[in-house]
């Protein structure tokens, strides 16, 4: 079990990182708090990450209960999710021009002294990619037989806490990143998680496709030929 517990925790890590990729945050940070002291500046980054944590800790809860509600099945969420990570993957292997907030987000930021939920915690950590690998993960733990239902709540909960504090991690050491790593920097090093989530969101689409072609309420004809095919199969 308690290899089961570490898989899940790095994979949820291992999944949330590149997408919520704070160090592109870090790199837009400096102009949106240019008008703050160090002291607010601090205060707000951490209500940004503790906001975040709280997002996608809500849509793990409720992942299921969203899923029942909408009568979204597995393979499709699977599917639906592979393709939104792939697609961000791609805009962060192939990145245009602004970074990742929109001119409008960025203007919005400069206008205003409280930033903390809106743009850092909601788009730009807890976003529509991550959100969706969130709700990937909640339905992953109904279909686990080896973790009971709340360990695996639990695991997935710290996983995501752990991101939430390295990506504060991250923020607050931004200049100095910045400094660093310099544009160029920060770009590889974008495009590199870009095409770690590209992987991602296929592998995400391959396991919903392969979870539909076994489903028997999408293939009953298949399965039926399957149990012809071996009689013996499915009896005790």
């Amino acid at each position: 079990m308690l290899q089961e517990l570490l898989a899940t925790f790095l994979a949820t890590i291992t999944a949330l990182l590149p997408i919520i990729n704070p160090l592109y945050t870090a790199a837009v940070l400096p102009a949106m708090v240019v008008n703050l002291s160090p002291e607010e500046r601090e205060r707000q980054l951490k209500r940004a990450c503790y906001y975040a944590a709280a997002i996608l800790v809500t849509f793990l809860l409720a992942g299921a209960l969203i899923m029942d509600f909408f009568a979204i099945s597995i393979p499709g969420l699977r599917i639906a999710g592979g393709m939104i990570v792939a697609y961000i993957g791609f805009t962060m292997l192939f990145p245009t021009e602004g970074g990742t907030l929109t001119d409008a987000a960025q203007a919005e930021a400069l206008a205003k002294r409280d930033i903390s939920f809106t743009p850092l915690a909601m788009p730009s950590l807890a976003g529509p990619g991550s959100i969706a690998v969130v709700v990937s993960l909640s339905s992953s733990m109904h279909s686990n037989t080896e973790l009971p239902l709340w360990l695996g709540y639990l695991t997935v909960s710290l996983g995501i806490i752990t991101v939430a504090w390295m990506s504060w991690l991250s923020l607050r050491a931004s200049k100095r990143l910045y400094a660093f790593l310099g544009e160029n920097g920060i770009s590889a090093v974008s495009r590199v998680m870009g095409f770690l989530l590209i992987c991602i969101g296929v592998q995400f689409f391959i396991n919903g496709v392969r979870d539909l072609l076994h489903d028997p309420h999408f293939m009953p004809q298949r399965v039926a030929v399957s149990l012809s095919a071996n009689p013996g199969e499915g009896k005790p």
